[in-house]
């Protein structure tokens, strides 16, 4: 078990009487999802007054309610051919340009076909366990619909080096987005806090209670209603890029979380593409520079905006 807690509804938290529990729950423990609340209750690990409870029971003044958070379930990970575009490999790093529509790791739903699937199979035993079995070599994420550079440990020095890096902003992430919109600025920086959406508990949002969170972006090229923008952060929250964005008037194009949804192009998942990534190599100390270009049919709409202009 990794963790059990238990509080009371009184006068302190009376807001949530009368409210499903699997609401009242969520709203209470903000890590926690709906949906996984739901799980947590069907599984016997909420309580109402030491009893196992049901989804639709609503909360009552005096009741006592225990959350028991067992420990994560580790996947067994298997090996698998899933090609690989490797910009880099040594005997400490191995950089590749994923494709969209890759996982990183597995999870909910994921059980396999995911980025560590494929290094597995590409790296053998040679990767470092400090992300523990799930997430083998990993030091750093993008989102499932984001394509390229991503940087892969293979061993435990070069992971912890890495990660330092990254914990003080000493990895430099440039970005390629397609955003909706002219942006009236042809540079500028969205200093904005970012924590998990109150309505929405899949999503980000914006929030005056949220973690810091830094954005630059400057215009590469613009169309009659669109614009590419080169993106750098200095922070690596959860949707950064794509939450900002959207907050300032520019969702990027093909993103149906953050955006209404517009998509002339029938592109599947966000255009943004992590172009280059600058960073001292962990061992060595060499400067890296690397760059994976644009997908091809990201260049292929671009090519479809130009001649449009």
């Amino acid at each position: 078990m990794l963790e059990k807690n238990t509080y009371k509804i009184d006068e302190l938290n009376k807001d949530l009487v009368e409210l499903r529990i699997d609401k009242a729950v969520s709203q209470k423990d903000k890590d926690l999802s709906r949906a996984a609340v739901q799980r947590m209750i069907e599984e016997g690990n909420i309580l109402v007054n030491n009893n196992k409870t049901k989804v639709a029971y609503k909360i009552s003044l005096g009741d006592e309610i225990t959350i028991i958070k067992q420990e994560p379930k580790e996947v067994e990970l298997k090996a698998e051919d899933i090609p690989l575009d490797i910009v880099y490999e040594d005997n400490d790093i191995l950089v590749v340009n994923k494709q969209k529509g890759l996982v990183v790791h597995p999870g909910n739903g994921n059980p396999d076909g995911t980025l560590v699937n494929a290094i597995m199979n590409k790296c053998k035993d040679s990767l470092s366990g400090i992300g523990g079995e799930i997430r083998p070599g990993i030091v750093h994420r993008i989102d499932k619909d984001t394509s390229g550079l991503l940087i892969i440990a293979k061993n435990d020095k070069a992971h912890i080096n890495m990660s330092e890096q990254i914990k003080n902003h000493e990895v430099k992430k440039t970005y390629i987005a397609l955003v909706r919109g002219k942006t009236k600025e042809d540079q500028a920086t969205i200093d904005m806090p970012i924590a998990r959406s109150n309505k929405d508990r899949t999503k980000m949002a914006v929030s005056k209670n949220g973690k810091n969170a830094i954005t630059h972006f400057e215009v590469i090229e613009r169309f009659d209603d669109y614009t590419l923008l080169k993106v750098n952060i200095e922070t690596g929250r959860t949707h950064q890029i794509r939450v900002h964005l959207s907050q300032i008037g520019y969702p990027i194009v093909g993103d149906f979380v953050y955006s209404n949804g517009k998509n002339p192009f029938g592109v599947e998942g966000q255009m943004l593409h992590s172009y280059r990534l600058e960073f001292k190599h962990p061992i060595s100390g060499k400067e890296m520079k690397l760059e994976a270009k644009l997908p091809e049919y990201f260049e292929e709409v671009l090519e479809k905006l130009r001649k449009k202009a």
